[in-house]
């Protein structure tokens, strides 16, 4: 053990060496001595960074990190991704600590199809980066929230298509991150409603596999974790679970996690000169099952629904707030560092839908109050 410790040891790559410079050393960049690497253990399925294509802004390409891992970092520091730890993912503005935000639910999924990816030899850098944005774009107060906008702005408005407005017109002041075409399609076609977990319309789930995996994590990630929560909050018991879905995916949270992954992995297989992913069918019908019953029992609840019932009317309000009043907006849109409405690139009612698509639950509750409600004289 200890020869071969040792053999190992040996075979590390040489550090890069400092030179005191800003300059990268002579020869290969560090990027291009990863691609190189990259593109031997990357499955031919996979999609190389080496490939990644252009970036609606050119730009110089960084002498250290890939474009999917520069694409990650840039979702990470984002306004909007900060945003996402006061966002609701099933129940709203919760004050247990434990229950989940749209921030943490974010992060399940990252990692679900980071490891998807991995034992796929795909590329881990380009699924994580579609995870870590493919909720920027979600309105506070859950699907409260985005059925709220689909009544008020427009019947066609979904989280998904929001999420890459901001990657690509709402951040940095209407900049955008300038981000690669792989993980803007992936973070776009990441969500299709209450749609098939694996649909096989073409043109329906992203063009990258790393990002049809992302689309299958999401789903693992909050089937698990929505079902923790609402046993968490008395919502459901236990016992009200479909024995199906106990049976074949375990009794807790990891167990059910490992079933999906597993199946996921182990039954996704080449054909036809494409990489197909398919799940066991015992597995798959348990994961439809569960999906079904979240929705009917959690999500359509009495105690879930009341409460985006009032949220609804919020954000309806504020929307209408904003619509009359443009120094109000044009005040929010200072606060959230986007680009103030000039009446021309824009409608006025898009820049409203904007606004309210970018709130956290707490700043929409906090804004209503003080809009709305009597303040006492100090």
């Amino acid at each position: 053990m200890k020869k071969l410790k040792k053999q190992l040891i040996d075979q590390r790559p040489s550090p890069i060496k400092n030179n005191h410079g800003n300059e990268p050393p002579p020869g290969l960049s560090i990027r291009e001595i990863y691609q190189t690497r990259e593109n031997k253990f990357i499955s031919p399925f996979g999609c190389p960074s080496a490939l990644a294509g252009e970036r609606s802004r050119p730009e110089t390409p960084c002498s250290i990190r890939t474009p999917f891992q520069l694409d990650r970092d840039r979702i990470v520091y984002s306004n909007a991704f900060r945003r996402l730890k006061y966002k609701t993912q099933v129940f709203l503005s919760p004050l247990g600590d434990h229950y989940r935000t749209r921030m943490t639910h974010t992060l399940e999924v990252s990692e679900t199809a980071r490891n998807i990816a991995r034992a796929m030899r795909l590329n881990e850098d380009l699924a994580e980066a579609i995870a870590l944005g493919h909720d920027l774009g979600h309105t506070p107060f859950g699907h409260g929230g985005e059925t709220a906008l689909k009544e008020i702005y427009h019947p066609g408005f979904s989280h998904n298509e929001q999420s890459l407005r901001v990657v690509e017109v709402l951040e940095n002041k209407g900049a955008g991150l300038n981000l690669t075409p792989e993980v803007k399609d992936g973070i776009l076609k990441h969500s299709k409603g209450f749609g098939d977990i694996m649909p096989s319309t073409p043109g329906a789930t992203a063009t990258t596999l790393e990002g049809k995996i992302v689309r299958i994590a999401d789903i693992i990630a909050y089937l698990n974790h929505d079902l923790d929560d609402a046993l968490r909050s008395g919502v459901i018991k236990r016992s009200e679970i479909p024995a199906i879905c106990t049976r074949e995916l375990g009794e807790n949270h990891p167990q059910r996690a490992r079933s999906m992954i597993q199946s996921l992995v182990y039954c996704s297989v080449p054909h036809d000169n494409e990489f197909q992913l398919c799940m066991g069918e015992k597995v798959y019908t348990a994961m439809t099952t569960l999906r079904r019953f979240l929705y009917e029992e959690v999500y359509r609840s009495p105690s879930v629904h009341k409460e985006f019932i009032k949220a609804k009317k919020v954000l309806k309000e504020l929307y209408q707030h904003f619509i009359e009043n443009l120094d109000s907006m044009q005040k929010e849109l200072e606060k959230m560092e986007m680009a103030a409405w000039d009446g021309q690139n824009t409608t006025l009612e898009r820049t409203a839908c904007d606004i309210i698509a970018s709130m956290t639950d707490r700043y929409a509750l906090e804004l209503y109050s003080k809009l709305f409600f009597p303040q006492p004289h100090v």
